[in-house]
């Protein structure tokens, strides 16, 4: 059985990927209007999975997981570039959420 990648797995795959080319990581602008491109093709496929507006027969073919696939990567990219530990910025959302918002939402069981 595959061990799972950590977080700081998928941070250290990228930066190998990344650290071979002479370029480098992108700019911070460049990084987010990557971002941005990335995030409108991941809307482009639940809108044709699930919306109204499918696609026409003449627009490729990708899923949701191949368009998330890409917007992740570029979020570690932008994660690397900035020295940003994706573990611990999870770890900060995740406690303000759980409090400040903890009471936002409907808990199971306390319909």
């Amino acid at each position: 059985m595959e061990k799972a990648r950590t977080m700081k797995d998928m941070q250290q795959e990228v930066d190998r990927y990344i650290s071979q080319f002479k370029e480098g990581y992108f700019p911070p602008m460049e990084l987010l209007a990557r971002l941005t491109e990335e995030l409108g093709e991941l809307a482009r496929e639940v809108q044709n999975v699930h919306g109204m507006k499918k696609k026409k027969p003449t627009e490729a073919e990708k899923s949701m997981e191949e368009e998330l696939g890409d917007l992740f990567f570029v979020l570690i990219c932008f994660a690397n570039s900035s020295g940003i530990d994706m573990d611990r910025a999870l770890a900060t959302v995740m406690e303000k959420f759980s409090t400040r918002d903890r009471d936002r939402w409907t808990k199971i069981g306390e319909e």
